[in-house]
């Protein structure tokens, strides 16, 4: 049960802090050449929050993530039999598409999901995203509050904030995810072979 918790709380962060990464501003739009304040990103994963505690009982867990799993399946699930068929996905992934190549929903990450092969690194159970919501959950209680999801996503802006001046710039954005990344290509070269 810990393991399905942390995975709607990764999914939770990693879209708060994709949306730092990505440039957004508040309403979710391009800042000024995408750079992002320290009050705008807190105020993004605020907002996050709010979207993934479904209950709004203050904190990501299980509850949530049932909640979130039945309001997805009933959004896809077109026929309301119950059940979410080949062809509803189909449907809800050529919709998806759609919105992408229009510039809708989400058309700034398009790239991410086709690089990972529909998965987003650190989307729910992946990796990198557990390892950020361990993090995260700061009291071991296998549920993150709302001041433990805001303080990693905050920690993730201050690493990314080289100089330190409260707003974190397109360069710094893409040394923070080159760094990022270097650290993972190391970790999984240390790892022994299967």
């Amino acid at each position: 049960m810990r393991k399905l918790t942390f995975s709607i709380a990764a999914a939770a962060l990693a879209t708060a802090t994709a949306s730092l990464a990505a440039g957004h501003g508040p309403g979710g739009h391009m800042g000024p050449q995408g750079d992002v304040t320290r009050a705008e990103a807190q105020t993004k994963a605020s907002e996050h929050f709010a979207k993934m505690d479904a209950n709004g009982d203050g904190v990501l867990n299980q509850a949530d993530r049932e909640a979130r799993r039945a309001k997805m399946i009933a959004k896809l699930d077109t026929d309301k039999d119950g059940t979410v068929s080949a062809e509803e996905r189909a449907a809800a992934k050529a919709a998806r598409a759609g919105k992408r190549a229009g510039g809708g929903e989400h058309a700034g990450h398009a790239g991410m999901a086709g690089k990972h092969g529909g998965k987003r690194a650190g989307g729910p159970g992946g990796h990198r995203g557990m390892a950020m919501m361990k993090m995260a959950d700061t009291n071991g209680d296998g549920a993150i509050s709302q001041a433990e999801f805001t303080a990693a996503a905050l920690k993730r802006f201050d690493r990314a904030d080289a100089d330190k001046n409260g707003t974190v710039t397109q360069a710094e954005r893409k040394a923070a995810h080159e760094a990022m990344r270097a650290q993972m290509q190391a970790r999984k070269a240390a790892q022994p072979a299967n």
